[in-house]
Order: C-alpha cells, then structure tokens, then sequence
C-alpha cells in the first residue's frame, strides 16, 4: 500500500477560530460531502477515503480531548451523553477501518463496508446535532464557546499535520478503544 501523506486533493478545511458549535456543524457537512464522494464510483475514491479518515480521525480526537470534558464541567452534557459519543466515535473508526483496509475500491465488499461507515456516521452526527450541540448552544456562553472553539480546531489541526488518518493510526486507536471496552457488543445493554 502506498504511503499516505498530509497533503491531500481534497480540502478538509482549515479554520482557525469559531463557535465550536458552527466549526462541528462545518466538518459534519464535509463529512457528508466525503460520503457522497465516496459512494460515487466516478470518484477517486481512494483519496476520498483517505480524506475521511484524517477528518474523522482528527474530529474526534480533538472532541474527546476538548468538547465534551468542557462541555461536562459546565453541565451542558452528562457522563453518560459524552461516553456515548465516545462510542460512536469507536464505531465509526472501526467501520473506516474496514474501508481503509479493503485493496480494491470498485468491490461489492467496499460498497458494503461504505454503507456500514455512513450508517454509522450519519446516526452519530445526527445524535450529536440534538443531545450534544444543542445543549452546547444553550448552556454554554459565547465567549466559552469561542474558545472552545480554538482549542477544538487546535488539537483537530494539530492531528491533520500528523498524519491521523493513516491506516496504522486508525488501528491503533480502534485498538485502543477495544481495550477501554468502547466496542463491546454488549455497550448498549450496560446504558440500561
């Protein structure tokens, strides 16, 4: 497989300063884009699903890292609301580690590992959007929000220049996630 660099055909966005409710709500669009573009077998979907690995990758990483330790201290999200996204974060790098790991990208098996990858981030962004950014909307001031925005787009830059989305990074972290019990089958069951 040849190595992935940092430089990508594919503009994953740049910012640097915001609401980090506008800057989630950005990259949730990008997302979105890069499942289109990787559905399209027109498409280079090869880069396409390098792309979505670095921003998935740096996405989270700097959401679980920022956002939803800040957004707990201030009571705008509970314990419980923040593990799950940690959850959804581990599905979701699973599900691109799957597509990531496929040679061919004009397979049924790609097409099938890309439907399982969207299925799992379209329901993560869409829970996010109500139980997490709203709150975040209405409980955190504007101010707070700016600078939580600056230190999401911080850590979130700071691992697009290290190369995140690289196959060996995603199965680390999917790894990882296994080890903190994020992938168990079971996950759900233990939020009853």
């Amino acid at each position: 497989m040849t190595p992935v660099t940092t430089s990508t055909p594919l503009d994953l966005g740049r910012p640097i300063a915001g609401d980090v409710v506008e800057l989630i709500l950005s990259d949730h669009r990008r997302f979105e884009t890069l499942l289109r573009q990787l559905r399209d077998s027109s498409s280079d979907r090869d880069a396409v699903r390098y792309a979505l690995s670095a921003l998935h990758v740096a996405h989270a990483e700097a959401e679980e890292k920022y956002v939803y330790p800040t957004l707990r201290r201030k009571r705008a999200i509970s314990e419980h609301e923040a593990h799950h996204g940690k959850e959804e974060h581990a599905q979701g790098n699973q599900a691109l580690l799957t597509v990531l790991e496929l040679k061919s990208t004009d397979t049924q098996a790609f097409d099938d590992a890309v439907e399982e990858l969207a299925t799992a981030l379209n329901h993560h962004l869409t829970e996010e959007e109500l139980t997490i950014l709203n709150p975040a909307r209405e409980e955190v001031s504007e101010a707070a929000r700016a600078k939580l925005g600056l230190d999401f787009l911080t850590e979130r830059n700071t691992q697009l220049d290290a190369d995140c989305g690289r196959i060996e990074n995603v199965r680390a972290i999917v790894a990882r996630d296994e080890k903190k019990g994020l992938l168990d089958d079971e996950g759900e069951d233990d939020a009853e």
